[in-house]
């Protein structure tokens, strides 16, 4: 589960291995894994294209994307998951995509806020974010934000903004731990510090609460 065995402090996972920590085996069925960037605005950094940024860190990782989407069972519930990695680019679990992508960025968090309206209130489905370190930008103004029920890993990296950048722009100085999950869990930010080992369970549970049943249930 990465997590150091002397102090618990939760080291950072692949998308696949958060997949194997939450899907029942056998029952993973990936989603749109041809899915890749086209880079519509021809987005160049000094050091290399675009482009050539994704080929590598696609071969590096062995994903097509910043993010891993499929359907499976946890404890036998039928359940749509999406995980971020960020290896890929670290601009996905979560923060930066503003500086590659611009405007269209900023579109894709009106657009996903609006599927998860119509997925949420017309459909009346149930959605669980779990904030995981670095949730920062986009991500936690959209749909890291949005959920039913809101869980954070244990000492996760959450913010708007980073330290450093607000105390450049600001010129004032940002409280060590301001931008942790337990300093802001106190301040009403989101439902539950979940720890890795019940992570599983826990969800079990919610769903279950919901009224989402195991599939070998009457």
């Amino acid at each position: 589960m990465n997590l150091c065995e002397q102090c618990g402090y939760h080291l950072k996972m692949s998308s696949s291995d958060r997949i194997e920590l939450s899907i029942d085996p056998g029952t993973w069925e990936p989603m749109d894994e041809d899915m890749v960037s086209l880079d519509p605005i021809e987005f160049h950094s000094e050091e290399e294209p675009y482009k050539n940024r994704i080929d590598s860190y696609q071969r590096k990782t062995g994903l097509t994307e910043a993010v891993q989407t499929g359907i499976g069972q946890l404890d036998g519930i039928n359940v749509a998951i999406a995980v971020m990695d960020f290896l890929f680019m670290g601009v996905c679990a979560s923060g930066g995509a503003r500086m590659q992508e611009g405007s269209l960025s900023l579109m894709q968090m009106a657009k996903i806020s609006s599927a998860l309206y119509d997925y949420q209130s017309n459909k009346k489905l149930f959605y669980v974010p779990i904030l995981t370190s670095p949730t920062t930008g986009g991500v936690t103004a959209s749909f890291g934000m949005l959920g039913d029920i809101i869980i954070a890993e244990p000492n996760a990296y959450i913010a708007f903004v980073g330290k450093r950048v607000i105390e450049q722009i600001l010129n004032k100085t940002v409280p060590d731990g301001s931008q942790a999950a337990e300093y802001l869990f106190q301040k009403g930010l989101f439902d539950l510090i979940v720890p890795r080992n019940p992570l599983k369970s826990v969800l079990s549970e919610l769903f279950q609460l919901h009224t989402f049943f195991p599939l070998n249930q009457n």
